[in-house]
């Protein structure tokens, strides 16, 4: 057999891995209801709950900041977020948390903000060094 042949078809082999792979991450949105009885990593879309307590303290602990959400199906639940919080957090118009649910609080590991119209429509995407 040539080795061209051999070449070839490892390439098919790797593209089809990595596109199963990409196919992991490509999930529709959810809710956390949703979450919560899949067990799953889902990515939520919400709006950021101004009225509840955001927490955050660099000091004591610099990849830990929590704050709430309401999701598209109006259910508001605490987020821990595993990184620093962003910088104009507090301006996003619309959330997306990807993580899963421990208890009653979602975990995220990555945010997307979507910032007033200041910005133009420019996403913040924040992704957390630890995986979840």
């Amino acid at each position: 057999m040539k080795k061209i042949y051999i070449v070839a078809g490892l390439m098919i082999v790797v593209a089809i891995a990595m596109l199963m792979n990409a196919a992991k991450d490509l999930s529709t949105y959810g809710s956390f209801s949703e979450a919560a009885h899949t067990g799953e990593k889902v990515k939520i879309a919400g709006q950021l709950s101004k009225d509840k307590e955001m927490y955050y303290n660099p000091e004591q602990d610099p990849n830990y900041f929590s704050f709430y959400v309401k999701d598209a199906k109006g259910e508001e639940r605490k987020v821990v977020l595993l990184a620093s919080k962003p910088q104009d957090f507090e301006l996003s118009e619309q959330i997306v948390v990807t993580g899963r649910m421990k208890g009653e609080e979602f975990v995220a590991s990555d945010l997307l903000m979507k910032c007033p119209s200041k910005y133009k429509d420019e996403e913040i995407y924040i992704k957390s060094e630890k995986k979840g």
